[in-house]
């Protein structure tokens, strides 16, 4: 965002993960390994935030293009990614706007011409808001709950304004708890959430499901039904660790999820989130990515025959 958006420079702070300051041990663990901190800091906005260079992104979906022109097969539908306005009111801090919520409408206001023109390019726009969820055990981790949920409240109503010229049918929104191996102790459930994340313009939404602290999540899901015209990606791969998870076990976890939806066609497999969120940060091994994607396929494979 530094390089396409205006209004951004210095250093941000980031408070602390709440769940790695409030265990001493686990902290020196994290600190003890060399790899990207989670805590670095962003640049700060001490201006007015606006979209000006369009550049970086037309050469990135244009080297996409051609990669995928490249396959031996078309893929079903492709997806791009973009971050949610409240993520980058999160983790860049605003010394400009007069309110927190000023910050985040103006930040959606430029997203809007990255929004429109990934959907122009004929991608699925995945919209990556981990703030609707990890920012209550970071930015939000002293405060009450209820100004997290009016933060989250904010962040989807700019996101609708973002994507009014955007159908909805060709936006998921991701949103998780911060994608990191760590005891996520305080992370907010699911089922203080789901109401709010369900007012979003879009078509689908992209879950955790697979790691210890997530996995029973398909039950919320069950009692707080999506909306009728929304698909679910279920995160069916833990993206932290380096055990691959058997293809019955993958299996399990579609199923599971199919049963809370209702419907399987509307459900996806999917990893819970990405293999390096922060660039070298990522903790499994390149080869294990790999076995882990194959387990993803055959576990799909597997519930489908079951499913259908």
């Amino acid at each position: 965002m530094r390089y396409r958006l205006s209004g951004f420079s210095g250093e941000s702070r980031r408070p602390p993960v709440q769940d790695i300051a409030a265990y001493p041990s686990f902290r020196a663990l994290m600190q003890s390994q060399s790899r990207v901190s989670l805590l670095a800091a962003p640049p700060r906005a001490t201006g007015e935030v606006r979209y000006v260079d369009r550049g970086p992104l037309e050469r990135e979906l244009a080297g996409y293009q051609k990669a995928l022109s490249g396959q031996s097969r078309r893929f079903a539908e492709t997806f791009w990614t973009a971050p949610s306005p409240g993520i980058v009111a999160s983790a860049m801090q605003n010394d400009h706007y007069a309110s927190l919520a000023d910050y985040v409408n103006a930040v959606a206001e430029a997203l809007k011409a990255e929004y429109e023109a990934i959907v122009a390019a004929g991608h699925v726009l995945q919209i990556d808001a981990p703030d609707l969820a990890m920012e209550r055990h970071r930015l939000f981790a002293e405060r009450p709950l209820e100004d997290f949920l009016e933060f989250v409240e904010l962040v989807v109503s700019a996101i609708n304004r973002a994507l009014a010229k955007v159908p909805s049918d060709r936006v998921r929104l991701h949103v998780c708890w911060g994608n990191y191996e760590g005891p996520h102790t305080f992370d907010v459930p699911l089922e203080d959430l789901a109401a709010r994340l369900y007012e979003a313009r879009v078509g689908a939404l992209v879950l955790s499901m697979a790691n210890p602290r997530h996995a029973h999540e398909h039950k919320t899901l069950a009692r707080h039904p999506l909306p009728r015209d929304w698909n679910l990606v279920a995160g069916v791969i833990d993206t932290t660790t380096n055990y691959v998870e058997h293809p019955e076990v993958v299996a399990d976890r579609i199923e599971a999820a199919a049963k809370a939806v209702g419907d399987p066609r509307r459900v996806l497999a999917g990893t819970d989130c990405g293999f390096d969120s922060s660039t070298g940060y990522g903790l499994v091994a390149e080869e294990i990515v790999w076995e882990k994607l194959r387990a993803l396929a055959e576990g799909a494979r597997i519930a489908s025959a079951r499913l259908f």
